[in-house]
């Protein structure tokens, strides 16, 4: 990394391991074929392409490489999930929708290294059979999705997409599709119903899991951008080498986006694991900002729980367990889940002191009612009865026993639905009200308490005459 040049102001922090964001706000750097061939650009396409796909597919699971788009499952694994002897039309979907709040890292890829997306949908598509592949780029991506035409032609007429590519017989084309906006498209099964223009309602699994039964009803792969990059780092390094970077399990580098109360906010390419909450706060980001101290931090994207800054998490079992602050978290997938949150989609949202967190969830309350797809009652209706709710906090008009009642909501909405946006509309909720209950309450009005059980005794007067 020494030996590369960043643009001043923007050179990695010393903590940093850039491999997918090598060229990001790279000197001289720009998007174009050129400047990525004399990099070195798409040799590990043609070695990938020497390979038997078995091989490929063998090689991304040695790495352990995890999903980046939120679930954090194992890409190889979901590969081997085709079914075999199919006799159906493989494909494979990018999901560039991004639509996480707090997440801002595949643009940046898309933006100023596309040709290091498409190598790795390349040989993703060798290794799982797919002969045509879409990348699902949201509408509010216009210069992302133009950047992203001209670096496929220009893939084509280099010989890397298209007919007998690298004179394997393989053929391949990729086409970019445009969203509208929509933040369920981000889940899988919606991205499809949308990509075959139907309404993007999530369909049920079982039975309609992507790799069985996704897009036309064909076998379907479908990864995030970061994830479909590190492809190409896996056959160039080596699954095992590369497996080599980040902590067992939690293994390879992943990209933080860090916004919020912090002097420094942006993103930062980190071994999984190696950097833990703290040092992102701390000494990635310059620390709190002047005068503040700690609130809380959502370390996941905003479907993620919120953790307090007082909280300590107890790790391991029995005689080995230990205890830790919120800043000696490691930032990996399973020490965010052990401490009853998620390391979803690497969008690390940070509070101070001088955050209300009605406002907080009143905030996000209104973002979940808005993208609700509206297929199930639960979500339909609770995620919009939540913002009403919080509405009523943050405005001062709520009753203390609208906070118990607000819980109640997103627990009829978790585990209810079809499709995961059920719980990243209710876990939010529920967990500020498990960590803020008494902030929430302390926003309420009891005295309209005693007003709504005045006209509750009144009602139930009048019903007995």
């Amino acid at each position: 990394m020494s030996q590369i040049k960043y643009i001043a102001g923007k050179e990695p922090h010393a903590n940093e391991t850039r491999v997918i964001f090598k060229n990001v706000d790279r000197e001289s750097w720009d998007p174009s074929i050129e400047t990525y061939l004399q990099d070195g650009g798409y040799d590990q396409q043609k070695k990938a392409f020497q390979m038997e796909p078995g091989e490929i597919t063998a090689e991304v699971k040695t790495a352990g490489l995890r999903g980046r788009g939120g679930a954090g499952f194992p890409a190889g694994l979901k590969w081997s999930f085709l079914p075999p002897n199919n006799d159906k039309p493989v494909y494979l979907i990018c999901n560039a929708d991004e639509s996480e709040p707090g997440t801002f890292k595949d643009r940046y890829i898309i933006h100023q290294d596309p040709h290091q997306l498409i190598e790795g949908m390349a040989i993703s598509c060798f290794a799982v059979g797919a002969n045509l592949a879409y990348i699902y780029i949201r509408e509010e991506f216009p210069e992302g999705a133009q950047i992203l035409e001209t670096a496929i032609a220009e893939a084509h007429r280099k010989g890397f997409l298209g007919k007998d590519i690298l004179g394997t017989g393989f053929e391949l084309e990729i086409y970019v599709h445009r969203g509208a906006g929509a933040y369920i498209c981000g889940e899988e099964t919606g991205l499809i119903e949308s990509l075959e223009g139907k309404r993007p309602y999530p369909r049920i699994k079982p039975p309609y899991f992507p790799a069985a039964m996704g897009l036309y009803l064909c076998p379907t792969i479908v990864n995030n951008v970061e994830t479909l990059c590190h492809v190409k780092h896996i056959i160039g390094m080596g699954g095992e080498n590369w497996s080599k970077t980040g902590t067992p399990n939690n293994t390879g580098t992943r990209i933080l986006c860090v916004s919020g109360d912090v002097e420094k906010p942006g993103y930062f390419e980190v071994q999984v694991g190696k950097v833990t909450l703290g040092e992102l706060i701390n000494d990635m980001c310059g620390g709190l900002k002047a005068g503040r101290k700690l609130k809380a931090v959502i370390p996941g994207g905003s479907s993620a729980k919120v953790l307090r800054a007082d909280e300590t998490f107890k790790l391991g079992k029995d005689d080995d367990a230990k205890e830790i602050s919120i800043w000696d978290i490691p930032m990996d997938f399973d020490t965010l889940a052990a401490c009853g949150s998620m390391a979803g989609s690497g969008g690390v949202i940070i509070m101070d002191d001088s955050r209300s967190m009605s406002w907080v969830i009143n905030n996000l309350n209104n973002f979940y009612a808005h993208e609700s797809c509206g297929q199930c009652t639960p979500c339909r209706e609770g995620s919009l009865w939540m913002k009403k709710i919080t509405d009523r906090v943050v405005a001062g008009k709520a009753a203390p026993s609208d906070i118990d009642q607000l819980d109640a909501v997103a627990r009829n909405i978790d585990g209810r639905t079809i499709c995961a946006f059920g719980e990243a509309a209710s876990w939010p909720t529920e967990s500020f009200v498990a960590k803020f209950r008494d902030e929430l309450i302390a926003d309420t009005n009891p005295e309209l308490e005693d007003a709504f059980v005045n006209a509750e005794a009144l009602t139930a007067a009048a019903n007995l005459k």
